[in-house]
């Protein structure tokens, strides 16, 4: 549920940047969460594998930057797979890459809150 939430707010922030930035074309939101979609699935794999290395050569202290730089890669990446998303220029990607980080990490703030609020509510409903 949690996944296909995050690909929801993923696409919207797609169609969103793409008002924004006239560097960012995007044809409707159909094609915007299967953008989504495919940029979740390069950035689990793809990614992965250039994080990796990358993330070992900085010795894990610019983990974040280079997730940022890795997903603007595989946004570029997917700019190729589709005729209807065009991301013109490598800085649109990268603020694309910093909307969805920042978004993602909104929605699992939330979760987590939710979560936790949850289990205190269970863990009270059970105690004697």
């Amino acid at each position: 549920m949690n996944f296909v939430l995050l690909l929801l707010i993923n696409a919207g922030i797609i169609l969103l940047v793409s008002k924004l930035l006239p560097t960012v074309v995007i044809r409707n939101f159909k094609t915007a969460v299967m953008v989504a979609l495919v940029i979740g699935l390069l950035n689990a794999t793809v990614g992965f594998l250039l994080r990796l290395p990358l993330n070992l050569v900085t010795l894990f202290f610019l983990t974040f930057i280079v997730r940022l730089l890795v997903t603007a890669v595989v946004i570029k990446i997917t700019d190729k797979f589709f005729s209807g998303f065009e991301v013109k220029t490598f800085t649109a990607a990268l603020i694309l890459a910093c909307a969805m980080a920042v978004a993602g990490a909104v929605f699992e703030n939330l979760i987590s809150k939710e979560n936790e609020n949850r289990n205190r509510y269970v863990t009270q409903l059970f105690k004697i």
